[in-house]
C-alpha cells in the first residue's frame, strides 16, 4: 500500500506525439519539470487525457518506461494508468509498472463487454492486482466515459475483501453522495480521489483532499489557488478561482477539449503536439483565438509556464 497516502493536485499527463502522431518521447522530461514547477507531486500518466485507447500495447509500454526513466531520483510520484479491455494487455502493462518502480497503478474497466456486477469487475480486479502484488491499486471509475455504473461502496466492501492492494477510487463521477460513502467507507481506509476539475470546489467541501485532473497540467495555480482559500474559508476567492476554471474548461470544450488542451500546453511551451483521431484539432486561426482569450483570463503569465 502506499506509505502516504495521494494528497494535493495530481495531473493526468498528456502523451506527447510528433505532428505525424508518432510517440515524441523527448517531451516527457518537459511535461515533468513543468509539473514540478507549478507545484503538481504525482503525475498520473496513460489515462483518460493520455488518449491511452488511442495506443498500442507498445506505446504504452514505452510511454511508461519513460516517464519512469524521467522521474527517477526526483520528488515527482507516478501512477499508470494500465486499463484497457484486453485483461491480458492490462495485467503486462501493470507488471511493467512494478518491475519500473511506478508509485501506484489504476485501472478503468473493461468497457466493450461490460463487468454486470460489482462482483463480475473485482474479478476483473483481481487479475490486474495480482499482475502487480506490491503496487497500491485505484480503480477508475468514470461512468460518462465506460457506461458503467456500479455501486462504488460495494466495490470497496468486495474489494477489501479480496484485492490486498486496493488503495482507492479515481472518482469521476459527479454522484457526490456516492462520493461521501466511499470516502468515509471502512473509517476513511481508502483514498478517494476527486476527478472533475471544473467542480474542485464542491468536492473540497465534501471531503476531498486529493484531486486527478486534466487542467492540472496547464492551470495548477487556478486550483492552488483555490486549496489555499478553500483552508482559509476564503469561500470568495475560492468561488472566484473555481469560476476562472468553469469559463476556461468551457473555452476548451468549445472547440473540442482534448485538441484545445493540447494547444494550451503549446502555448505555454510545452508542446505535446496534436491529439490523435478520432479527437480534433484546432487550425492556425482558432490557435490564435484561443492564445487571446487565455491572455485576456491572464492565464500565460509566468507563474503558468515553465
Amino acid at each position: 500500500m502506499l506509505s502516504h497516502p495521494i494528497t494535493g493536485l495530481v495531473a493526468a499527463t498528456h502523451t506527447p506525439f510528433h505532428a505525424d502522431g508518432s510517440l515524441n518521447l523527448s517531451v516527457v522530461e518537459k511535461q515533468a519539470a513543468h509539473l514540478q514547477h507549478t507545484g503538481i507531486g504525482t503525475a498520473f500518466i496513460g489515462g483518460t487525457t493520455g488518449e491511452s485507447h488511442s495506443l498500442s500495447l507498445a506505446e504504452r509500454h514505452a510511454l511508461t518506461q519513460r516517464w519512469m526513466e524521467v522521474t527517477a531520483g526526483s520528488p515527482l510520484k507516478v501512477i499508470v494508468h494500465v486499463g484497457a479491455n484486453c485483461l491480458g494487455d492490462v495485467a503486462a502493462l501493470a507488471a511493467q509498472a512494478q518491475q519500473l518502480g511506478a508509485d501506484a497503478i489504476s485501472a478503468l474497466s473493461p468497457s466493450y463487454f461490460k463487468p454486470r456486477s460489482v462482483s463480475a469487475l473485482v474479478d476483473c480486479c483481481i487479475q490486474i492486482t495480482a499482475a502487480a502484488p506490491e503496487l497500491p491499486f485505484f480503480l477508475y471509475d468514470i461512468p460518462s466515459f465506460t457506461g458503467i455504473s456500479l455501486s462504488m461502496p460495494e466495490f470497496l466492501t468486495l474489494g477489501a475483501e479480496k484485492l490486498p492492494t486496493l488503495a482507492g477510487i479515481k472518482f469521476t463521477n459527479p454522484d457526490g453522495m456516492m462520493f461521501q460513502q466511499c470516502l468515509y467507507h471502512s473509517d476513511s481506509a481508502f483514498s478517494i480521489l476527486w476527478g472533475t476539475d471544473e467542480c474542485l470546489l464542491a468536492g473540497l467541501a465534501l471531503g476531498a483532499t486529493g484531486a486527478v485532473g486534466s487542467t492540472y497540467n496547464f492551470a495548477a495555480p487556478i486550483y492552488q489557488r483555490i486549496l489555499r482559500a478553500f483552508a482559509k474559508n476564503d469561500f470568495t476567492t475560492a468561488r472566484a478561482e473555481q469560476k476562472r476554471s468553469v469559463e476556461l474548461v468551457a473555452r476548451l470544450a468549445s472547440v473540442g477539449y482534448m485538441g484545445a488542451a493540447k494547444c494550451v500546453m503549446k502555448i505555454l511551451g510545452v508542446d505535446v503536439g496534436p491529439a490523435r483521431l478520432p479527437h480534433t484539432n484546432l487550425d492556425a486561426a482558432q490557435e490564435k483565438a484561443l492564445a487571446a482569450d487565455l491572455e485576456s483570463m491572464g492565464l500565460l503569465s509566468s507563474e503558468f509556464r515553465l
